[in-house]
C-alpha cells in the first residue's frame, strides 16, 4: 500500500518558519515572516490561537509551559504569556538580527544568539539580570542548553563550538571544539547546531561531511557517528525525548530516523516537499513536528514505524559512546557493592520514564521498569540541595545510584565488602576510539576501534634495535605487554571465540614466529605479564597460567587470594596480586605472592600489599634490577625490600610525588602516570589539566630522583622561599633573555623546579643516607641469592664506601652546628660499615678539627672495640 502523503498546515507566509513544543507537550508554537504567532493545541482539530501585532520576520522561538520567547530580525526578544496569549514584555534587544533562542530547562534563563559577537543570557523573570558570553570572534548561528542547564553550547559562524559553564556568577568558557562543525554564515539554511543528548553526557552536531558526530562532554572526544544518511547539507536534527532515536533532515529533502543504539537508519521519508528548518519531537507521543521554508507546519503522527515504536516507550537511553564507561562497569560481574546499605537516588526532578538502574539504561529487552523513584526534601534535611547556577539540580545519567552494575537489593544492615577491581599495568581506558594497551621504557602499544575491528600499533623508542609494526586486529585485544624480546596480547572471549593469548617475538631463526593459545570456555583474562623467560596469565577463574616464551605451559594453579587483581614478572620471578581478607573499613586487603618458576619455589606467599585506607593500587612492576615496585593512588612509589627472604619482606616508600619540589609553590596542579623504575630513577608521564590517564599524541617521559619521605617542609620557612622566588623574578626582569616569550612564566616554573626543600644540611644528608642504605640493601639481597659477577661485587663495595662517606659528611655537618650533639655524632659514627679503621680515623680527625675532643676520644674507644671484635652496638644489646 502506498504511503499516505502528509498535508502541511499553512502556518505563515512562504519563508523560513520555526516551531517549539512546550515541555509538557500540550501546545505547539510557530513563528515566521509575518507578524502573527500561532499557538496550536496538541491533539485538537480546532483552529490555532493567533497572537497578532507581533514583531515582523520572527526568526526564533523557545517555549516553557506557561510562556514562550521569540526573536526577530530587528533584534527584539519578546516574552509572551501562554495563559493570556499576550505580550508580557521585551526581554532584551540586539542591534543585529536574532538567529536563535534557547531556554534553560527550568525556564529561568533565555540565551540569545544573534549576528552580534556577544551572546546574551537574560533572566526571564528579571530582565535586568544579563550574562554576557564574549569569547566568540564571529557572529553566532546557534545556541543550546544541556539537560541540566549548566552548560551552554554556542555554534559560531567561524566553525567553532564554544562550550560555556554557567554554574558560577560569571560564565566560564571551558572548551573550544574545533573541526566539528562547518563554518556557515548565520543566514544560510544549513545547520551547525549542537544538540545535547538527553542523558547529559554527550552532544552531537552536523559535520562538513553531512554526518552527525557525537562528542562526549567529559573528554571532548569523538564517539559514534550517524553516517551516509544525506546527500545534502543537514538543516535540522533532534533527539527523541528518551534519546533512543535521532531525526535529521537535509537539503536533499529527506527526513531520516536513526536508531541511536546501532546508528542505523530506521526509516527514510524522501517525499519532503521543501527544506525543513526546524523540528521537534512531542515529549510523550509518537509525533514529530517540523516546519519548512514554505511557511508550512507538519505534524507527523506515527512517524516511527510500528516495528520500532517500542524504542520511544523505553526509558532513558545512553548516549552512543564507542566504549561507554557505564556499560563496561555494568558488565563487570565481579565488582561488588560499594557499601552495606542500599543507596538512595539523589533528588532530581520527577520525569516519566526515568530509569531506575544502569541495567535498565543498557538493557536490550523490553521489560523495563516504569518506576521513577526519587527523594523529596520535604523535611528540609538538606540532602536535596545540590543545584546548578539556575537554582535547579542537574539531571544526568550520572545521577543514578549504581552498585556493581546493579542496584543493591539487600536489606538494610547487610554487609558487602569493597573489592579491588582487576587491571592491566601500563594500560589506559578507552578515550574516544583509542587507548594505550602498554606504556613502558621499551615502547608503547596502542589500539584504535574501527567498529568492525581494531588496528594495533607497536612503536619502539629504539628504532635501530626494533622496527615498528601494526596489524589489523579482528580479535579485539584489550591487554598487551612489551619487552626487548617480544609483544604479548590477550583478548576477551566473545560469541565467536574463547579468550585468547597471543605472543609475537621480535626476532626468530625459524619460519613460524608467533603463537596463540585459547583459554577454556567461560574463562577470561584479567591480567598478563611478560618476562625474558615466561608468559604469565591470570584469569577470571582465579587461575595463574604460566607458559614459556613459545607457548609451552609449565604451571597452572589456583591463586589463594581472589578475585585476582594483576600480575608482573621479571626473569624467572612471577608476582601475583589478589583480593584477600576484609579490613575494618570494609575494603579487601590485597595479598601478593612471588614465585620463582624455574626453581618451583614460593619466595613470598600471600603477604599483604601495604596500602592505606581508601588507597587504590595503580600499578605494579619490577625495576631494571629486578625489585618489585608498586605505585598507589596517593602518588607514592614503594619498593619491596628483603623480598628474596621469606617472612622478611616490607614495602618501603621511595618517593611521594606530592612532596616534589616542583609542587611546592602550589601553582602547579599535576599528577603522574607511572611507567618504570630504571637506573635508580622513577620514570613517569606528567598529567596536567585534570587528566587521569595519558592520551594522544604520545606524551613525553619524565623522570625523578628518589626521595624517601623523611622530613616535611617547615611552614615557617615559606616566607624565605617566597623571598627566594621574588629574587629570582627580579633577576629575570633584569635579564630579558631569560623571560618566557609570553609572560615570563618560564621563570616561575624554573623557580618551582629549583625550589628548596627547606631542609638543613644535616637533614638532607640523613635523607640521602637512608635512601643509599635501602639501595645497598637491595643490592646485597640480590648478590646473596644469585651468582654475582665481579663487577656487581665491586659495585656493592663502592656502595658501602659511599654510605660511609655520607655518614662522614653528616658528622661534619653536626659538628659544624653551634649546638653540641655529641651523642648523636657518636651514633652516626657507629653506623659506619668500614672495619679497617680508615673511616673511624677520618671521623676522629673531623671531630678534632671542630674542637670536639670528648667526641674524638669516644670515637677512639669505638675504634678500639671494633679492632678487638667488640662493637659498641652488639646484636644482643648487652653491655660489657
Amino acid at each position: 500500500m502506498a504511503q499516505q502523503r502528509l498535508r502541511g498546515l499553512p502556518a505563515h507566509p512562504p519563508g523560513p518558519t520555526f516551531l517549539a513544543y512546550t515541555p509538557n507537550g500540550r501546545k505547539l508554537i510557530t513563528v515566521g515572516l509575518n507578524n502573527a504567532i500561532r499557538v496550536f493545541q496538541t491533539g485538537s482539530d480546532d483552529e490555532p490561537t493567533n497572537i497578532d501585532n507581533a514583531q515582523d520576520s520572527n526568526t526564533a522561538v523557545a517555549a516553557a509551559n506557561n510562556f514562550f520567547v521569540t526573536g526577530s530580525e530587528d533584534g527584539t526578544v519578546c516574552k509572551y504569556s501562554l495563559e493570556t496569549n499576550s505580550l508580557d514584555g521585551v526581554l532584551v534587544r540586539s542591534t543585529l538580527p536574532v538567529r536563535e533562542i534557547a531556554l534553560s530547562p527550568d525556564g529561568n534563563w533565555a540565551a540569545v544568539a544573534s549576528d552580534e559577537l556577544v551572546v546574551k543570557v537574560v533572566n526571564t523573570h528579571d530582565m535586568t539580570r544579563v550574562l554576557y558570553l564574549r569569547e566568540q570572534t564571529r557572529p553566532v548561528k546557534h545556541i543550546s542548553f544541556d539537560v541540566s542547564g549548566t552548560y551552554l553550547a554556542v555554534s559560531g559562524s567561524d566553525g567553532i563550538v564554544y562550550v560555556y559553564s554557567l554554574s558560577s556568577e560569571e560564565p566560564q568558557l571551558i572548551k573550544k571544539v574545533d573541526g566539528l562543525i562547518k563554518a556557515l554564515e548565520t543566514d544560510v539554511e544549513a545547520s551547525s547546531k549542537v544538540i545535547w543528548h538527553p542523558d547529559g553526557r554527550a552532544f552531537a552536531a552536523a559535520t562538513p561531511t553531512r554526518d552527525i558526530q557525537v562528542v562526549s562532554r567529559s573528554d571532548w572526544e569523538n564517539q559514534r557517528a550517524f553516517k551516509s544518511g544525506h546527500t545534502g547539507d543537514i538543516t535540522a536534527a533532534a533527539w527523541s525525548p528518551n534519546g533512543g532515536l535521532l531525526a535529521t533532515s537535509g537539503h536533499d529533502r529527506k527526513l531520516v530516523l536513526w536508531d541511536v543504539k546501532t546508528q542505523r537508519v530506521v526509516k527514510t521519508y524522501d517525499d519532503v516537499r521543501a527544506t525543513i528548518f526546524a523540528m521537534a519531537w512531542h515529549p510523550t507521543d509518537n509525533v514529530l513536528s517540523y516546519t519548512n521554508n514554505d511557511g508550512e507546519l507538519f505534524i507527523h503522527t506515527d512517524v516511527v514505524p510500528a516495528g520500532h515504536a517500542r524504542i520511544l516507550e523505553k526509558d532513558l537511553y545512553p548516549a552512543p559512546f564507542i566504549h561507554d564507561p557505564l556499560a563496561e562497569t555494568t558488565a563487570n560481574a565481579r565488582r561488588a557493592p560499594t557499601n552495606g546499605t542500599k543507596e538512595a537516588i539523589p533528588h532530581r526532578p520527577a520525569r516519566a520514564g526515568t530509569p531506575d538502574s544502569l541495567d535498565e539504561i543498557l538493557a536490550e529487552d523490553d521489560d523495563l521498569s516504569d518506576a521513577d523513584p526519587f527523594v523529596d526534601d520535604d523535611d528540609g534535611a538538606g540532602y536535596a540541595d545540590a543545584t546548578n547556577g539556575f537554582g535547579k539540580r542537574p539531571r544526568t545519567i550520572d545521577d543514578l545510584a549504581v552498585v556493581g552494575g546493579k542496584r543493591s537489593k539487600s536489606s538494610h544492615g547487610s554487609f558487602h565488602p569493597k573489592i579491588h577491581a582487576s587491571f592491566q599495568p601500563g594500560s589506559t581506558p578507552w578515550r574516544g576510539n583509542r587507548r594505550y594497551l602498554c606504556l613502558n621504557l621499551t615502547g608503547f602499544v596502542w589500539t584504535v576501534d574501527q567498529d568492525t575491528h581494531h588496528t594495533v600499533t607497536v612503536e619502539f623508542y629504539d628504532r635501530e634495535a626494533h622496527r615498528d609494526f601494526h596489524f589489523t586486529d579482528p580479535f579485539l585485544y584489550d591487554k598487551a605487554c612489551l619487552n626487548e624480546k617480544g609483544t604479548l596480547f590477550a583478548c576477551p572471549s566473545s560469541k565467536d571465540h574463547p579468550a585468547m593469548v597471543y605472543y609475537r617475538p621480535h626476532e626468530t631463526w625459524t619460519t613460524r614466529t608467533d603463537w596463540r593459545t585459547n583459554l577454556p570456555l567461560g574463562e577470561d583474562v584479567t591480567a598478563i605479564s611478560l618476562s625474558d623467560s615466561y608468559v604469565v596469565v591470570t584469569t577470571s577463574a582465579d587461575y595463574v597460567r604460566v607458559y614459556t616464551l613459545f607457548g609451552v605451559p609449565v604451571r597452572v594453579y589456583r591463586q589463594k587470594s581472589s578475585p585476582t587483581v594483576t600480575c608482573a614478572s621479571w626473569r624467572d620471578y612471577v608476582l601475583t596480586i589478589g583480593n584477600g581478607p576484609v579490613g575494618g573499613d570494609g575494603t579487601t586487603r590485597l595479598l601478593y605472592s612471588i614465585e620463582n618458576v624455574k626453581r618451583d619455589e614460593m619466595v613470598q606467599n600471600e603477604d599483604i600489599v601495604a596500602l592505606g585506607p581508601g588507597v587504590k593500587l595503580q600499578s605494579v612492576f619490577f625495576s631494571d634490577q629486578g625489585d618489585p615496585h608498586i605505585y598507589d593512588s596517593t602518588g607514592t612509589l614503594l619498593v619491596l625490600q628483603h623480598w628474596r627472604t621469606q617472612h622478611q619482606a616490607r614495602w618501603v616508600p621511595l618517593l611521594d610525588t606530592r612532596l616534589l619540589p616542583r609542587l611546592a609553590s602550589g601553582r602547579r596542579h599535576e599528577t603522574y602516570w607511572p611507567v618504570a623504575v630504571s637506573n635508580n630513577r622513577f620514570h613517569c608521564i606528567i598529567l596536567k589539566g585534570g587528566d587521569a590517564h595519558p592520551y594522544f599524541p604520545r606524551p613525553l617521559l619524565s623522570d625523578f630522583d628518589f626521595c624517601v619521605p623523611v622530613y616535611g617542609r617547615d611552614p615557617s620557612s615559606s616566607s624565605s622561599s617566597d623571598d627566594k622566588k621574588k629574587k629570582n623574578k627580579k633577576k629575570t626582569h633584569r635579564d630579558p633573555d631569560a623571560m618566557d616569550a609570553d609572560d615570563g612564566s618560564a621563570s616561575d616554573d624554573n623557580a618551582d623546579d629549583n625550589a628548596d626543600n627547606d631542609l638543613s644540611e644535616a637533614q638532607a644528608l640523613e635523607s640521602q643516607h637512608l635512601l643509599a642504605s635501602l639501595q645497598h640493601s637491595l643490592q646485597a639481597d640480590q648478590q646473596r641469592t644469585t651468582h654475582a659477577t665481579a663487577a656487581q661485587r665491586a659495585a656493592l663495595a663502592r656502595a658501602e664506601v659511599e654510605l660511609d662517606k655520607l655518614l662522614l659528611q653528616l658528622l661534619a655537618a653536626e659538628c659544624r652546628d653551634g649546638e653540641h650533639r655529641g651523642m648523636k655524632c657518636l651514633e652516626v659514627v657507629a653506623l659506619m660499615r668500614d672495619r679497617s679503621g680508615k673511616m673511624l680515623d677520618a671521623a676522629m680527625r673531623v671531630a678534632s678539627r671542630f674542637g670536639r675532643d670528648v667526641l674524638s676520644d669516644k670515637i677512639a674507644e669505638l675504634a678500639e672495640r671494633r679492632l678487638v671484635g667488640l662493637d659498641a652496638d652488639d646484636d644482643d644489646g648487652d653491655e660489657e
